[in-house]
């Protein structure tokens, strides 16, 4: 069977899996951006399925997948928001922790240790696909959008974040990030990886997905704040709808 995965990486996450739930260890720049991604997600969501936004549980009717869930860091706020959660990722370690994490928060989240690929083999489809910091790090972006895509209810939605590839991200989100600020563990990115926009926007259209949107997402390594704004230049978000 075809697979987007990159082993590399796998290793790579394989080593950090335990530092998931810290939030001044190797994944505390994640932490930072979580509560804006979160806002994103529950904004865009409301918006597209019509939900009223003061419910409880305002997801309680969706399927929600998030590919490369890690620890479960959006896992968790989507289950607390009542969605149904499947969380899948290639790092067995990484399932143990967000399985374990869970169940000390009394979530009931369906944890797999699979691929996007296998789980498209099965009939399960998703109302929402979490696509976040994952596009980056697989062998074929292309392949990977379009195997996102299958697994989506026509109408669906996915929500993809990653990071632009030019100077300043290289500046950003290497030099910055993995050696000055020390924020993430030296190797974490490949500048080779990184994928712009319009890459991206043309990988959702290949997928015959529709795009909505687009943000930029900003973190301040000196501030420790984070927000969403127009300047795709380095993180960037972008939501979009299968036809």
């Amino acid at each position: 069977m075809n697979t987007t995965i990159d082993p590399l990486e796998k290793e790579k996450f394989s080593k950090m899996a335990e530092e998931w739930w810290d939030p001044t260890g190797k994944f505390k720049a994640l932490h930072k951006f979580n509560p804006k991604r979160i806002e994103f997600i529950r904004d865009k969501l409301v918006e597209h399925f019509s939900i009223e936004s003061d419910l409880e549980n305002p997801f309680s009717n969706l399927d929600i997948l998030d590919i490369g869930c890690g620890g479960g860091l959006l896992s968790e706020p989507m289950s607390r928001l009542g969605a149904n959660v499947t969380g899948i990722d290639i790092v067995d370690k990484n399932i143990n922790v967000a399985k374990t994490h869970s169940e000390e928060q009394n979530l009931e989240i369906d944890y797999k240790i699979t691929t996007a690929e296998e789980l498209a083999l099965g009939k399960k489809k998703f109302d929402v696909i979490l696509n976040m910091e994952v596009i980056e790090h697989v062998s074929d972006p292309t392949g990977f959008i379009k195997t996102c895509e299958a697994l989506l209810k026509d109408g669906g939605m996915m929500l993809c974040s990653t990071i632009n590839r030019n100077p300043r991200s290289w500046i950003t989100a290497i030099v910055g990030a993995e050696y000055i600020f020390k924020l993430l563990p030296k190797g974490t990115h490949e500048f080779d990886k990184f994928i712009k926009p319009s890459s991206l926007a043309k990988y959702v259209r290949d997928a015959e997905a529709e795009l909505l949107e687009t943000k930029g997402m900003f973190y301040n390594p000196l501030t420790h704040k984070a927000n969403l704004n127009n300047d795709l230049g380095v993180n960037y978000l972008m939501y979009a709808r299968k036809s």
